[in-house]
């Protein structure tokens, strides 16, 4: 397998196998019915194609990115041995029919480091197109890095594949046509939770806010808001704060002194590890305040924080994209495989990154090609099943999958360092649909990079 050294010298060149000297003039494609060409970005000429995994090595969200880069790794192998895990439950044949590869050729794969920063994520995706040929990007575990290397992508003219990424701007505002993502996001969250907490915590509650300071905190914060008024969830303040903090207890002690009741935390990966432990360490979660008990929420969970925070998830209400308890056939083969391998169960991330790679090369293998605007057009309105989440929906209308969304609670009685969380419902796609145009921004067109 080849692995990026993001030492090397970044030099700029049209395709590893076209050995042309510099980027030619892009041309854009109206999205609808394309023809096939050679004639686009990185058109793989040899007996293999690279894919490019851009993922948190370092930073705050480093272990969702090891987990990402895991699931990476078992999709290359399953999709190079034209079998094993959710390839036997897929719902499409074609990489199965196939007998191994994409479109004949063996997949091989660089990675980056994104460290949870947009400049160096789009830095190490950009190196990985010039240097290596990468014909698609995927990964992140944030929604400000995978919004910038989307934006790269689609002015590079190669695909991306997005990873954790779970603010609604990603396939809202700032959609692009070269991008797609399977991961839901925070316009779902918030619809699914809505009712959850007004049936467990009743009406007229006032709420405290610590927010992650970039576009999913925002989004996330304003989706829960949204969802919540309707029951008289009163916002008493919305604090920002930065990516990384280490320390919350800054933010957490003027929520003691304040009139709130409830505290959402709208932080993720490390950042909720540290704030959540914090609160519970402070007391909030025995706390009474207007003659009810203080409640914490996390509306972001997964099984790697869930991990990480240990016991302060107990009875805390939150969403999550896909969980391994889940026992439906495509989930318990995806669980097998990656516990063989790793020797532990997949967390969220590892589990949308894998449905994107298998997404990717099924679209390129029933396409036929791994041009851009002809793998895109494969990918919009497709409907298939056996990924884990039941029947999904690719939209062609924002490149947004749409699928149940899973309400998830901190278990009191775990049994296992793992077994941490529990679905407590899973809400049904129709509940958390919108209109694509509900969010803003356009697609715009194809690029395929020539």
């Amino acid at each position: 397998m080849k692995f990026h050294n993001p030492n090397r010298r970044a030099i700029l060149k049209y395709g590893a196998a076209t050995g042309a000297a510099s980027l030619a003039t892009p041309y854009f494609f109206s999205r609808g019915a394309f023809a096939q060409s050679n004639n686009y970005r990185n058109a793989p000429t040899g007996s293999t194609v690279t894919l490019g995994f851009n993922v948190p090595q370092t930073g705050a969200y480093a272990d969702e990115g090891a987990d990402e880069l895991r699931a990476y790794e078992l999709a290359v192998e399953h999709i190079n041995a034209g079998g094993g895990g959710m390839l036997d439950t897929f719902s499409s044949s074609a990489l199965r029919d196939a007998g191994g590869g994409i479109n004949g050729k063996r997949v091989e794969f660089v990675t980056g480091d994104t460290q949870t920063k947009s400049d160096a994520a789009r830095a190490s995706a950009k190196r990985m197109i010039e240097n290596d040929g990468a014909i698609m990007i995927t990964g992140g575990s944030s929604s400000g890095v995978a919004i910038a290397v989307q934006s790269l992508c689609q002015e590079a003219g190669v695909i991306f594949m997005s990873g954790l990424t779970h603010s609604n701007d990603t396939t809202g505002k700032d959609r692009r046509a070269n991008g797609f993502r399977h991961f839901f996001n925070t316009e779902m969250s918030g619809a699914a939770l809505g009712p959850i907490l007004q049936k467990n915590y009743g009406d007229n509650r006032k709420v405290y806010h610590l927010t992650a300071d970039y576009t999913w905190g925002w989004s996330q914060q304003g989706s829960m808001e949204k969802y919540t008024q309707p029951y008289g969830w009163e916002t008493v303040a919305n604090v920002m704060t930065p990516v990384g903090a280490g320390d919350f207890s800054q933010y957490i002690t003027p929520v003691l002194s304040s009139d709130a009741d409830t505290l959402i935390l709208n932080h993720y990966g490390g950042d909720m590890v540290n704030s959540l432990t914090q609160a519970v360490q402070f007391g909030l979660r025995d706390k009474q305040v207007n003659g009810r008990d203080f409640t914490i929420i996390v509306p972001l969970y997964s099984r790697l924080m869930a991990q990480g925070a240990g016991d302060a998830v107990k009875g805390i209400y939150g969403s999550t994209n896909w969980h391994w308890s889940l026992q439906d056939e495509a989930s318990q083969a995806f669980v097998r495989s990656f516990g063989e391998k790793y020797g532990f169960p997949p967390s969220q991330a590892a589990h949308t990154c894998y449905c994107q790679a298998i997404l990717y090369a099924d679209a390129a293998q029933r396409a036929g090609t791994f041009q851009p605007s002809v793998l895109g057009a494969a990918l919009e309105d497709f409907e298939f099943d056996g990924l884990g989440n039941g029947p999904v929906l690719y939209r062609a209308g924002d490149h947004q999958c749409f699928k149940d969304v899973l309400v998830v609670k901190g278990k009191e009685n775990p049994t296992s360092k793992f077994d941490l969380l529990e679905v407590v419902e899973v809400t049904p796609r129709a509940q958390v649909e919108y209109p694509a145009d509900m969010l803003g921004g356009e697609l715009g067109p194809y690029n395929d990079g020539v």
